[in-house]
This record gives structure tokens, sequence and C-alpha cells, in this order.
């Protein structure tokens, strides 16, 4: 796993093809990410990309739009011409349908020319950046063109969703298992490439002061908050058949769960950390059908105002039924049952049109003992908590007591504050670099392994298998811009916790 896009070992000869290149996720993501990386002098010195799509489009119309995108969402800002030219010209494309074997011909064609020209072989890295029905079809295209049969230089890169429940998750899992090695399969999470994520396990494992109160003799419990303020903007269609469970809390909120709960790991193998993510999961408490209300809230958004702007209701977007019963928000209460964290809860929660963006982790620790100070000098007093915050901004918050200035003994909380753009003054690369630069150097540290995928959706399933047999009766439940239905608070109240506001590392 790569901290940051620099490295002291070159990237070998790499081919990248990307199908279903013309799309949203190569314009904003994908090519600005490689852009990046080229700037940084991180990409490999022979390094060739192919873009394969439906539509016929000349290379000058592809560079063109690429360059949009590059000059939008690129972290360096808009390329100057003599950067961008001679990135530009690795870029080629090829239409073709992806269900034709025809395309694979033509591909294979292209392929061996570019390694004809640098006179050598080139790992091969296939990104399946199209709908989730093509998951299902270019794989076994690509091992028929015998394309991939080098399983040390070829890799195939898969976007999530992986699977809409965990019967098509497992046979997706079989599918890609017929055409490829498990060792050249790339999962993506793109939380997981944030930076601050990563930086969970360094704060962990590195630091004597906090490893040894990670459990549930010192953690009174957790809680990890990935909120929206946007709706579901031009994936109503796509949303409408997932809805908050499906699209956040089975992989992104999952992850960011077993990177604080994982047991430490013997040494820095990527196959020695997934195993320690998927004993985590393996450790969740099953939820019985009859008790989901108990472990579970969900939600949907109606009108409301978001920074003094009117928004509309869930059912009145795009592409979305007119009495939906799709949750856009979703809160969990979970137990992992291990030595580490017996009887500690950890609550979920996730949602769109929430009051403000945020994703943290806020570890709250149990009370003192013995309170020896007398009442009124703790008439202020607050748990002490630790938040990971993941974004807007990246850092790290410890809230604590401390006495306030004066002659009486009185208790005050304070809190000490790291933020990791001013700690290091330089921006952390795009989640998408740091996972591309992996996939080129082959380390599978940051991506989900196929029991991983499914022992996670294993531990949503009872929600969704309830959720989808009974419908709310109660939707829409909460206004855009507060922070989700009332009976996500009392998911909390039950065990006399409460949601936290986001603390913030803030720039200030």
């Amino acid at each position: 796993m790569s901290s940051s896009t620099e490295t002291a070992h070159p990237l070998p000869p790499t081919i990248l093809v990307i199908f279903g290149g013309g799309g949203d996720l190569t314009w904003r993501k994908l090519t600005p990410a490689l852009f990046d990386l080229y700037l940084d002098h991180s990409m490999p010195d022979q390094f060739a990309a192919i873009v394969v799509d439906r539509v016929e489009l000349s290379a000058e119309k592809l560079h063109k739009r690429l360059h949009d995108g590059v000059a939008k969402f690129s972290r360096q800002g808009k390329p100057a011409a003599d950067q961008w030219k001679p990135f530009a010209e690795r870029f080629s494309y090829l239409a073709g349908d992806f269900k034709d074997a025809q395309t694979y011909t033509q591909l294979k064609k292209q392929i061996e020319a570019v390694e004809g020209q640098w006179q050598c072989q080139a790992q091969r890295v296939f990104y399946m950046a199209t709908p989730p029905a093509m998951f299902n079809v270019i794989p076994e295209r690509i091992a028929a063109a015998k394309l991939a049969s080098d399983v040390a230089r070829s890799r195939l890169v898969v976007e999530k969703p992986i699977g809409s429940d965990l019967a098509s998750a497992q046979s997706l899992n079989r599918y890609l298992a017929g055409s490829f090695d498990e060792s050249q399969l790339f999962r993506i999470d793109h939380y997981l490439g944030k930076e601050t994520v990563q930086n969970i396990l360094a704060f962990r494992f590195a630091n004597p002061q906090f490893e040894p109160i990670w459990d549930r003799r010192y953690v009174d419990h957790v809680a990890i908050t990935v909120a929206e303020q946007v709706g579901v903007e031009h994936r109503g269609g796509y949303y409408e058949h997932a809805g908050a469970v499906r699209d956040m809390v089975q992989n992104h909120l999952m992850q960011l769960l077993c990177l604080v709960a994982m047991e430490p790991m013997v040494s820095f193998d990527a196959d020695e950390l997934r195993n320690k993510k998927v004993d985590v999961l393996h450790a969740i408490r099953p939820i019985p059908h009859a008790s989901v209300h108990d472990f579970a809230v969900r939600g949907q958004y109606g009108e409301g105002w978001i920074e003094g702007k009117q928004v509309c209701a869930y059912c009145e977007e795009p592409d979305v039924a007119k009495h939906s019963n799709t949750p856009t928000f979703a809160a969990l209460k979970l137990f992992i049952d291990n030595w580490r964290w017996q009887d500690v809860p950890f609550y979920l929660r996730t949602g769109k049109r929430l009051m403000q963006q945020v994703s943290e982790i806020s570890i709250q620790f149990r009370p003192v003992p013995h309170q020896a100070f007398p009442a009124q000098a703790a008439l202020d007093w607050r748990p002490a908590r630790l938040t990971i915050s993941i974004q807007p901004v990246e850092g790290i918050v410890l809230t604590f007591q401390a006495k306030h200035p004066g002659r009486t003994m009185h208790l005050w909380p304070v809190e000490m504050r790291f933020n990791y753009r001013q700690a290091f003054d330089v921006p952390s690369p795009d989640a998408y670099e740091t996972l591309l630069w992996d996939v080129m150097a082959g380390d599978g540290t940051l991506f989900m392994r196929a029991d991983q995928i499914e022992a996670a959706w294993t531990a949503v399933m009872p929600i969704l298998d309830v959720w989808s047999a009974s419908a709310p009766t109660d939707f829409p439940n909460y206004h855009a811009g507060t922070w989700g239905p009332q009976a996500a608070a009392g998911l909390l109240a039950h065990s006399g916790h409460t949601w936290q506001e986001p603390a913030s590392p803030t720039d200030a």
C-alpha cells in the first residue's frame, strides 16, 4: 500500500485498458488521477491507455473530453499545453461492442503493437468503468481472447457495486474466478484510498499511547458517520434499486468499521491485512430477522433547506418513483463478538440531504471508575472522545477534561486538534491516485477480496430482507437539511448514548 504516490522503485511498463472509458468515471476521476500521477513523476516511464467504448470517437474528440475533465477535477488545476500534449499522446481509442469478440481481437492487436514499439512485455490492467451488467461479460471475453493469460502481468479492476445482495455477490465472484485468479482481481472501494482512512492504521498501530486502550475495557462505544448534503442528483435510476445500505453501508462504512476494529497485523502484507478485516466481519453478531427494528433505522428525505436553498423531496427527484420506498438514510447498531470488542456497540449512520457533508469516526471512552471531584466541579463534564475526521477536513480531534483557570476546581472540556494539511503542508492525493498507483504496483492491500465482500453482505442481509418485506409507513420521515429521522436518535438512546455533533479539525 502506498501512503503517497511517491516511490523509490519505478513502475514497470503498463498498458491500461479502460472499458467504458467514454463515461463519467473516466472523465471525472480516472484521467485527472492519472494526470496528477504524471505531474508527480509517479507514472511508469512507458505507459499507454486504450479507451474502449461503443460510440465512434476520434482521437481529437477523446483528448478534448479528457482535457475538460482534467481541467475541472485535477487537484493540480488546468493543465498547461506543454504538460498536456505528451500526456494525451499516451491515450488511444477503440470503438467496439463489449459483447463482440471482434472488439477483443482488435484490442489484442493494439496492445501487441504498443508492446512491439516498447520491445517488451507490459503489464496489462483492464479497468471496468462500465455499468455492473457488463461485469458478467467483459472478463470472460478478455480471457477468451487470451489477453490476461500471464497471471503475474495482468489485472482486472472492478468498481462497486459487487452484487446487490449476498447471492448476486457470490455469483459474480464465482464468475470472476472462472476467468481470473484472485490475485489478479482488484475490487475498488475508493474510500480505502483516502489518506485519512489509511492513516487509521498508522494512528492505531504506531502509537503506544492509544493501542493499549483500544478495546472494550476503555471504549464505551464507536460511532461512524458518512453524511452527504447532496441528494441523488442524476443517479435516481440507480439509487432506486440500491438505497442507503447497498450504496454506502455494505461497502464504505463496513470498511471503516474493519479498520477501527481489526486486530494488529503481523506484517504489512496485503493478505495479512485483509485476513484481519475478514475476521472482524465474521465476528459481527448476526441480527435476527425478528429484531431488525431494534438494530436498524431507515429514512427517506422530504423537502427542506440546505444552506439557504430549498430542495425537493426524494420522491420528486428525476427517475424516482412518486411513492418510492427506497431509504436514503440508514442507521445501524452492531456488535462484534470477540475478546477485544464484546458488547461494545458500533453505531453506523449514513444518509443523503443531511445537515452537512462529513465523514468521521468517533470513539468515546468509558468514564473514570471513580469520580473524586466535587459535583459542582464537573457541571460541564463531557466524555473523553477521539474523533478521526475523513472529510471535508482530514485530521484528528481528542476531547478531554482540563481544569478551567480560577481558584476553584472546575473541569472543562478542551480539544487537541491535528490537521493533516497544516501538519504536512502538502495536499493529500486523491483516492484514485493512490488506488491506480497500487494497481500498477500490484499491491492489493487497499482492495477487497471475495470473502470480504461476501462477509459484509452477510452482515446486512437480515436488514435488507426485512425492509424489502415490510414497506415503511412514515416516508418521508426527515426533512432535508437535518440529521435524519428521530428514530435514529432512539437507536442510541436505549443504551444511554447520543450522536455527537461533528468535531472537524478546522483550518482556522
